[in-house]
């Protein structure tokens, strides 16, 4: 008999709302967080061809501040960097966006190739070449927030009156850690409920379709990273072409698609992100002690900015 390849049992989408009540239980926060989910789902079809429309494009990652510690490749989890009010920024800049402030996959996910978790540049030639109309005046930035109420009722308000001012079509959505998928999930239901056309780029499968959103396009790839592989060109170009048929052809919501690219020709990666199983009793003490150092600053930066 001819021997059965089977993949590892592991190589399939991480459960990322498992892992991190498990991850969370183990650190000793015994009330597991609530994820957002809904059975409905609005879903606005395109109101004009991609050709004439102008794409706003919307991503949790923060403008880089050098005053807030270290944000770069292999940066720790850094709360400093943390935002709390949407922001809107020219597309015709140079941006430097970050993602050291989210609960990324920090040791498989690159943080140096800003093309991995926001696709600018990829939007930009999509434009040059009459793929899609143009490129928003603006981008537009959305805090990663445990509140889905402060979500939906605050940040996603201000969000589409930005869109509504720079006479955006349609948008996407690329998310980095865990909260942002939900955030992102939130805001884009938010969206089309308004007339606004979206498709999520994301790594969460498990996150975005449990909560509910019209089109997602979804990468096997680390958190961070949801773009595109690093060094890759040709899968950041896909990935967002891929985003563009969606918006054309989905026939209905919770409409999901995969790429067809492997992060790596090895699948264990995945066995790491968050993986209480994987950690010592020193380990989980260590984690406990920076994820209240975290939350602490975190709570003080957001009283700051926004008074609460």
């Amino acid at each position: 008999m001819a021997e059965l390849l089977f993949a590892p049992e592991y190589d399939q989408p991480i459960s990322y709302i498992q892992r991190t009540r498990s991850y969370y239980l183990g650190l000793g926060y015994d009330k597991p967080y609530v994820w957002a989910h809904y059975t409905d789902v609005p879903f606005t079809p395109l109101q004009k061809p991609l050709q004439n429309s102008v794409i706003g494009l919307i991503t949790t990652a923060v403008p880089f501040d050098p005053l807030k510690g270290d944000q770069g490749p292999g940066a720790s989890y850094n709360a400093h960097a943390k935002f709390y009010e949407p922001y809107a920024l020219a597309s015709k800049s140079n941006p430097d966006l970050r993602i050291a402030h989210v609960g990324i996959d920090r040791k498989h996910a690159n943080m140096a190739e800003m093309a991995c978790w926001f696709p600018l540049e990829v939007a930009r030639r999509a434009a040059d070449c009459q793929r899609i109309g143009k490129v928003a005046e603006r981008f537009y930035g959305l805090p990663t927030n445990r509140s889905q109420r402060h979500t939906l009722e605050i940040d996603a308000p201000q969000i589409l009156a930005n869109c509504r001012d720079d006479g955006v079509d349609l948008a996407i959505l690329v998310p980095n850690c865990p909260i942002c998928h939900q955030s992102i999930a939130l805001l884009a239901r938010y969206l089309e409920g308004a007339g606004i056309p979206t498709v999520v780029i994301g790594a969460a499968k498990d996150i975005i379709e449990y909560c509910g959103v019209p089109r997602f396009v979804f990468n096997d790839f680390p958190l961070g990273n949801a773009a595109g592989r690093p060094g890759d060109p040709e899968s950041q170009n896909a990935i967002f072409e891929l985003a563009l048929m969606l918006l054309e052809r989905a026939p209905a919501p919770r409409t999901t698609i995969q790429s067809e690219f492997p992060w790596s020709s090895d699948p264990s990666w995945k066995l790491d992100y968050m993986n209480i199983e994987r950690l010592s009793d020193v380990e989980l003490a260590k984690l406990r002690l920076e994820a209240e150092t975290a939350r602490i600053a975190a709570k003080e930066i957001r009283l700051k900015t926004v008074g609460k």
